[in-house]
């Protein structure tokens, strides 16, 4: 019987030369973004300037985490207290605790089978209340129809703000994930396309939300320290009114991401080939259902969802998942009705309140599987890992 050995938690070294540059940095206690010396440049400077021109946009700010960063987001770009924010339900606990966070109460959005917000159930929302923003989360790399997405929130004067979390690399219809929003949130956290154990990226072209968001970030006056920020005239008052949240990324964090940068085209190539393999290999049975990915979409496969469409209960699911655990093979549910580790569905979040009814994705995820595909993994590896699932699917 084959079995699996492999981690599914191991990412890839620190390339060298972010391990050496943040050992220079130890080396001169310079960590904090803004201890440097007349006429020096932080590495956190550095990387927003560096990452604002990956993505094409003009302004980035550097943050202590994504959820931080999506928290900034929406008190950046004017939430009030009590104010609703759509956002879908297939998501991570961060995405409706920043909401939380912000003051602002999560309006959850059916999902569809490609696992992205149903845009009808969407539309209904929208015109059924007032909505003011919609976090709009690209669930596990998932891309919706973003044109349509744009169309809906200039339709209903909703403001759109990017979770990216798992579209670093991605694009839709040859346009970056990150660019269709007022606002976009990334994470550098360890399981996602950067590493830098914790750490995110918020970006945007509006001058007054950048300034606001790196006054919440804790710049106090230093403001004028970031590369990718707006004049300083987008300070005047915005320095004044802003509260300071106190949630900046450090020097070496930043040193890390810069090594990382320039590899992250190559790495979403070599997470792709993974990717296809594994599909390839899952899509030879009818007891799995997997996922369609459009045209349009240039998604970055560091993980693949699919469902147990020959499972028909709760027990069968969790049996198959612990069997293949047996093995060495590492399956998330998200169809459970009990947390474990990341995972976790929105119904068990609740301190929302009753959880609305949300039949289509409840659905969906009663028998959806995760898996994580790091790069630390071969095709050979995927192939190994099919053959187990395949195996006991239809055990």
């Amino acid at each position: 019987m084959k079995t699996f050995s492999k981690p599914f938690t191991l990412q890839e070294p620190i390339p060298e030369a972010g391990i050496a540059r943040a050992v220079e940095i130890m080396r001169s206690g310079k960590l904090h973004r803004y201890n440097t010396e007349a006429g020096e440049t932080a590495e956190a400077a550095l990387l927003e300037t560096e990452f604002a021109d990956y993505l094409g946009t003009p302004f980035c700010l550097a943050c202590a985490s994504g959820g931080y960063a999506l928290h900034v987001a929406l008190k950046a770009a004017g939430i009030q207290p009590g104010d609703s924010v759509l956002t879908n339900a297939f998501t991570l606990a961060p995405v409706p605790g920043a909401i939380h966070n912000a003051g602002g109460v999560p309006a959850l959005v059916e999902i569809d089978r490609n696992y992205c917000v149903d845009l009808n159930h969407l539309e209904s929302m929208m015109r059924s209340a007032r909505h003011r923003f919609f976090m709009i989360s690209h669930m596990r790399g998932h891309l919706a129809d973003m044109e349509a997405v744009t169309q809906l929130c200039a339709k209903y004067e909703v403001i759109l703000i990017e979770d990216c979390a798992h579209t670093m690399g991605a694009s839709w219809n040859g346009k970056a994930s990150g660019t269709f929003g007022t606002v976009a949130c990334f994470s550098t956290q360890t399981y996602k396309h950067m590493n830098s154990g914790e750490g995110g990226l918020l970006t945007t072209a509006d001058p007054q939300i950048m300034a606001r968001a790196i006054m919440h970030s804790g710049s106090y006056m230093l403001f004028d320290r970031h590369g990718a920020a707006p004049a300083a005239d987008a300070f005047a008052d915005i320095r004044l009114d802003t509260p300071n949240y106190s949630g900046r990324m450090d020097n070496l964090r930043a040193a890390i991401l810069r090594a990382q940068l320039p590899l992250l085209d190559d790495n979403c190539i070599r997470w792709n080939e993974l990717y296809k393999t594994a599909e390839a290999g899952l899509s030879t049975t009818n007891s799995i259902e997997l996922s369609h990915r459009p045209d349009k979409e240039t998604y970055v496969g560091s993980s693949i969802q699919f469902r147990a469409a020959s499972l028909s209960d709760a027990e069968e699911v969790q049996n198959f998942v612990d069997r293949c655990m047996q093995r060495g093979v590492e399956l998330k549910w998200f169809g459970s009705l009990d947390p474990k580790g990341f995972t976790s569905r929105f119904d068990s979040w609740r301190y929302l309140g009753t959880p609305p009814e949300l039949p289509n994705t409840i659905k969906i995820l009663s028998n959806t599987l995760d898996m994580r595909i790091p790069l630390t993994f071969n095709t050979d590896d995927i192939n190994n890992i099919t053959d187990i699932i395949k195996s006991e699917i239809t055990a």
